[in-house]
């Protein structure tokens, strides 16, 4: 269906730029994909997590394929990307520096707790190259298997929506249950430093998330650093804008997307060590 839809928006006279994502495929299916973007004249912006890219146009991050997407279909250079990006990474740096002031010698590991599948990959091959030692319950990249799930190891970053969570319960963008303990036990571990969390709105999540974690987030930040993304727009149900604020006030840094969440942790983890 994924080279069904290619074809699609290749024949779509208003189809302008495709912008294809995936995690990533068998090799057999990713060959075929290839073999149908060579038959293609349109700009095509792709991002295959944990592997080359494919495509006329490539990134690194979900949120730089976007901006590339979009920066093509109004005809922009997409070095104008680039440099947006790169001048933000010097602000992340700098407010990374001011979170690590605020932690103690013995903290020095960040605790990923992702509802979305996609953007736990997507953080363990940011980390790849900034922090070393990354373990997950769904391991990408370098990233190695935790022996339990349920307890974590140096830097871990834990994808909530496997079955092994799941079974029996609703999935961690509905239930915020498991979570939230979650977060109070990494926050309890004396060498945690940074918990960093996705929220994911819309219909299907839940309804009411910055009741649900408002008051977790605030006891956590009385120790750690809690970064956080937001996935979603103020037309959701939940109000983007709203769920921001609430999540602020209680204490959580909120970056646009989940690369720059995942970027800020990795360079507070950085200085941290740099000590």
């Amino acid at each position: 269906m994924f080279i069904e839809a290619l074809k699609a928006l290749a024949e779509d006279e208003d189809t302008k730029v495709i912008l294809l994502v995936s995690k990533p495929p068998h090799q057999e299916v990713l060959n075929r994909i290839k073999s149908v973007i060579k038959a293609i004249n349109k700009p095509i912006v792709s991002i295959f997590l944990g592997i080359d890219p494919v495509g006329t146009w490539t990134a690194s991050t979900l949120e730089e394929t976007a901006l590339m997407a979009v920066a093509l279909s109004k005809g922009r250079d997409t070095d104008e990307v680039s440099r947006l990006l790169g001048s933000r990474e010097d602000e992340i740096r700098q407010l990374a520096e001011q979170e690590a002031q605020k932690r103690r010698k013995d903290q020095k590991y960040v605790r990923g707790l992702f509802s979305g599948g996609t953007l736990c990959t997507e953080a363990q091959i940011i980390f790849k190259d900034m922090i070393s030692e990354v373990y997950s319950n769904v391991p990408a990249r370098n990233a190695q298997k935790l022996e339990n799930s349920l307890k974590s190891q140096r830097n871990t970053i834990i994808d909530l929506g496997e079955e092994e969570f799941t079974v029996g319960r609703l999935h961690p963008m509905i239930d915020y249950t498991l979570r939230n303990k979650r977060i109070l036990e990494e926050v309890r571990d004396p060498q945690t430093a940074v918990i960093l969390l996705d929220v994911v709105l819309g219909y299907g999540s839940n309804p009411n998330p910055a009741s649900e974690l408002s008051g977790v987030i605030l006891e956590a930040c009385k120790h750690v650093s809690v970064v956080c993304s937001i996935i979603g727009t103020d037309q959701d149900p939940q109000n983007k804008k709203l769920v921001e604020n609430s999540l602020e006030d209680a204490g959580a840094i909120i970056l646009p997307t989940n690369a720059t969440a995942c970027k800020l942790a990795g360079y507070i983890i950085q200085a941290l060590r740099g000590r």
